[in-house]
């Protein structure tokens, strides 16, 4: 028998093509299933204090790591996602979404467990390979696969489909963070921070979660319309190859846009705890720092819904120019309210920066889309990332050195951040010029265009309407909403203390 005849396999693409009828509604869980696991990576600081006293336990000791040596756990792993999510886009186009799902769940969970291992033999090394490349490459494979699936379950929606993957990024910190304080605390003792411990547990309770999405996410069927498709008939959008994509300036245009808008975003989002305390003096406690951290990453994952769902009515050029405008007048306005004492004012507007810096993020893969059509878009999605690689080190390095200089040359630590937040407003500015060149990409509809293992003739349209089961789409939504509902409740609570 030959292979094309056999039996597809359990992680095969044929093997998840969705049988007529079939709800879109219950492919969304299995995308945030992922999105909210991958999201723990916005929480590894919470670990940073920890792996410096893994030989001293309660303070640092001689032969600890620094502060230094773990941060770069987080900056290897933003770089591997890039990377992953650019050499991997293809394949995640040719094998489909539940392979490249599983790969993802694999190297993420994979990775804590290298990691613990790091932690127990106290080699640094290990722990970049594990949570750094192998998480990395997690988080690169588990970014792209669920949203370039929704983009083709909402053809009609495509700002909204990637808003509620992407908006699980967001939100995975506000899960993330709270267990692992909680398992951290369990597993404390006289000879161990629980570090090790935590990853352990973490590595295979992720695993689990996130295989989740693997067993429940579907393909629509060649020629599959929305229900209501009969009635507002789509626009049928030509698609290009990831290599035609990338020789087009519309993509370097749109690279620009995303690293200039993560360069800012990011820079805040890493430095937001030492920043509140250090431009409101005695002000703001450090559990009330955390509560401003956990609420930014609760607009964080507001915005990326939001914002991408109003671009599907405004338009994608539109709510960029938005995120630019808007966020160069915000980041301008920062210093004034350290100047003016009110952390009231810094915290609304750090907030509305944040729900901007998630839009950027859920809105570019419909951006892409509307550029560049649907059918190989998580591969050039993933390209485009290589953009983040670079701003998840850009950011941050430009926050901390220029605050570090200018306390050395005698600034006061509350106006350190001055001409950082002043520097983004121009790189912010930058960024809507990028955006205004933005043309609407001309392309030929070739074969070449079809995402590989579909087919190259266009098939008849599909227009089976959705046979909801609604025991089993209240299961899916509440495996993934019950653990966001926690987070979200335990952030508001923490950031209660900010406003005491």
């Amino acid at each position: 028998m030959s292979n094309a005849d056999s039996a597809p396999g359990f992680l095969d693409r044929r093997r998840i093509v969705a049988g007529p009828g079939y709800s879109r509604w219950l492919i969304p869980p299995a995308a945030l299933a992922i999105h909210l696991a991958i999201g723990q990576a916005y929480a590894f600081s919470v670990f940073k204090i920890p792996l410096t006293r893994i030989i001293g336990i309660s303070d640092s000791a001689s032969g600890d790591w620094t502060q230094p040596d773990v941060a770069w756990v987080f900056s290897i792993a933003i770089v591997f996602l890039g990377l992953s999510a650019a050499v991997f886009g293809s394949w995640l186009e040719r094998v489909g979404p539940r392979k490249a799902m599983f790969a993802s769940a694999a190297c993420f969970g994979g990775g804590f467990l290298v990691s613990a291992v790091g932690v127990w033999a106290h080699q640094i090394w290990l722990v970049y390979l594990g949570y750094g490349v192998l998480g990395g490459i997690g988080l690169g494979l588990g970014y792209i696969s669920p949203v370039s699936t929704l983009i083709k379950w909402f053809p009609d929606r495509p700002g909204m489909a990637t808003g509620m993957a992407i908006m699980g990024f967001g939100g995975g910190a506000m899960i993330g963070a709270p267990l692992s304080h909680f398992l951290m605390k369990h597993f404390r003792s006289s000879t161990s921070t629980g570090v090790m411990e935590t990853f352990v547990v973490m590595g295979i309770v992720y695993f689990c979660f996130m295989m989740f999405g693997v067993l429940t996410v579907r393909l629509p069927p060649p020629g599959w319309k929305p229900p209501h498709a009969t009635k507002k008939p789509l626009p049928t959008l030509a698609s290009a190859t990831p290599n035609e994509a990338i020789r087009a300036p519309q993509f370097w245009f749109l690279w620009c846009v995303l690293l200039l808008n993560v360069t800012a975003g990011i820079g805040l989002l890493e430095q937001a705890s030492p920043m509140i305390q250090e431009m409101f003096p005695g002000r703001v406690s450090e559990a009330a720092a955390a509560g401003f951290v956990g609420l930014l990453s609760l607009f964080n994952m507001v915005g990326r819904f939001v914002w991408s769902s109003t671009s599907d009515v405004i338009g994608r050029k539109p709510t960029y120019a938005i995120f630019f405008s808007l966020g160069a007048i915000l980041y301008a306005l920062t210093p004034q309210t350290g100047q003016l004492g009110n952390v009231v004012l810094f915290v609304i507007c750090s907030a509305i920066i944040m729900t901007m810096y998630g839009g950027g993020f859920a809105t570019i893969p419909a951006y892409l889309r509307d550029q560049f059509g649907t059918a190989q878009v998580g591969a050039i999605h993933g390209r485009l990332l290589t953009a983040w690689s670079l701003a998840g080190i850009a950011g941050p390095v430009l926050v901390n050195r220029i605050r570090e200089y200018q306390i050395k040359s005698g600034v006061a630590k509350a106006d350190a951040y001055t001409v950082t937040m002043y520097l983004m407003a121009c790189l912010l500015v930058v960024g809507f010029v990028c955006n205004l060149l933005v043309r609407k990409q001309e392309l030929a509809q070739t074969a070449t265009a079809s995402a590989p293992g579909e087919a190259t003739t266009p098939p008849a349209e599909v227009h089976s309407p959705s046979q909801v089961n609604w025991l089993t789409l209240s299961f899916r939504w509440a495996w993934v909403g019950i653990p966001l509902a926690w987070g979200v409740s335990r952030t508001i609570l923490t950031s209660l203390a900010l406003f005491r």
